[in-house]
């Protein structure tokens, strides 16, 4: 089940359309950091892996 969302954060901050991997990487970071309704993974998981970037 998903944790608690922090949903003046969410609609404060939306992903830009069509976003660079730079971008959703920076938007899921800062997720982390505000929002606790989902773990950081598949895709965008395994770049920042790549990158050496903690989450």
């Amino acid at each position: 089940m998903s944790s608690k969302i922090n949903k003046e954060w969410h609609l404060a901050h939306k992903m830009p359309k069509n976003p660079t991997i730079e971008q959703r990487i920076e938007w899921h970071l800062e997720h982390a950091k505000h929002c606790e309704c989902r773990k950081i993974e598949g895709k965008i998981a395994e770049e920042m892996k790549k990158r050496g970037i903690k989450f």
